[in-house]
């Protein structure tokens, strides 16, 4: 049923666009049905690596067609949503002409022209626009830094630092050098503690050791903390999960350790992705467990993939939450529907005190795209709330 669903979408963006474009050009017969060939061809080449990914094949040429299938999404569906959105605009503005001058008389070459240009210059808007997007993803993560005010935070912990990274979806258009340059960036900021926030990987153990196995290097002085997200679960997350402890990285599964600095404590926990009971019943998402055995006192700070955990967080009563899963909607227009399935899209957020900030996405899926919604590692500084 995915797939059926996800096939008419792909129809749907790609057909209209095309049946609002290729007209434009006057282009013989022969070659109007080669353009919307071609086009059908692109169509259904975003959903043709995910089925072969699905039976079980992985390879680099499947790789290189999720590339150019996912690019080529990104470009359409920009054009989609901008000619729809030009058409509704071009359709309000004749009906109200109509209803205040009446009927008259439309020179309809004119208008076939006017309508023509204004689509090719749209279609050059959003062609700049994606290879803008294009260059912003792949070019790798910024670095965002964000204070964290905590009331009951031991001075010990004064300017404790937390790096975060999240939705990295090494897979079949991010690979090794992509890995390598957020180690990179990670090492230079030298964090006190590293959390890994889940959708770490798209594909198979197998397949993709080599391309993750940099992070056996991305080591902090306090550990480097692991949760799952929705696409661990989708690869094999009994396989990740020993991947990620074999790389160093401590799994939080429904757990917690405590942090200990000069006599002083606070408590990191982990839970498992929101819906992760779908496919691994015993998964199920748990924050009371995992904060069972810190004492009330303690400041905690929850690893959780999707903010839409932060309600069970919340009364748990936990201090801080750290999630992702939103890629803070990747690309605009996208952030509005986002926005609306997500308790939180992007950024740091108080949610009836408890703290929560969702990170836009280390890595993206899907289109290599990313307009007004840059990836990020975020660097969190803890700071002792001053009453």
């Amino acid at each position: 049923m995915f797939f059926v669903v996800a096939l008419i979408i792909l129809w749907v963006i790609h057909g209209y666009v095309a049946w609002r474009v290729v007209p434009t050009f006057g282009l013989p017969s022969s070659y109007s049905i080669l353009a919307y060939s071609f086009i059908f061809i692109l169509s259904i080449l975003p959903i043709v690596p995910i089925l072969l990914r699905v039976s079980g094949s992985e390879a680099k040429i499947i790789d290189r067609l999720s590339l150019l299938g996912y690019t080529s999404l990104g470009f359409f569906t920009l054009s989609f949503l901008i000619f729809l959105a030009k058409d509704i605009f071009i359709q309000a503005i004749s009906i109200f002409d109509g209803l205040i001058n009446g009927a008259q008389a439309v020179d309809e070459s004119k208008r076939d022209f006017l309508k023509g240009s204004l689509s090719i210059g749209l279609l050059g808007i959003t062609g700049t626009a994606s290879t803008y997007g294009y260059y912003s993803a792949r070019s790798g993560p910024k670095v965002l830094h964000q204070d964290i005010f905590l009331e009951f935070l031991p001075d010990e912990f004064e300017n404790f630092t937390i790096a975060q990274i999240s939705d990295l979806h090494v897979g079949s258009t991010i690979k090794r050098p992509y890995v390598e340059k957020v180690l990179s960036m990670i090492g230079h900021l030298n964090p006190d503690l590293i959390a890994v926030t889940g959708d770490l990987v798209d594909g198979s153990v197998a397949y993709l050791r080599e391309d993750v196995e940099p992070l056996k290097n991305m080591i902090a002085n306090y550990g480097t903390y692991f949760v799952t997200g929705n696409h661990e679960y989708y690869s094999g997350v009994d396989q990740w999960l020993d991947e990620t402890s074999r790389l160093g990285m401590t799994n939080l599964i429904n757990e917690n350790r405590i942090i200990s600095k000069e006599g002083q404590q606070i408590a990191i926990a982990g839970i498992t992705d929101f819906r992760a009971h779908q496919i691994k019943p015993e998964h199920i998402s748990d924050p009371k467990k995992a904060i069972d055995s810190v004492s009330d006192n303690m400041i905690k700070i929850m690893l959780a993939h999707q903010p839409n955990s932060i309600h069970a967080v919340h009364d748990a009563g936990v201090d801080l939450q750290l999630s992702g899963h939103t890629h803070g909607g990747q690309f605009w227009p996208l952030t509005y529907p986002t926005k609306l399935a997500n308790a939180y899209l992007a950024g740091y957020y108080d949610h009836f005190g408890t703290q929560i900030y969702v990170n836009r996405g280390t890595g993206y899926w899907g289109p290599p795209l990313r307009i007004g919604v840059p990836s990020e590692i975020t660097v969190f500084r803890l700071k002792k709330k001053v009453l």
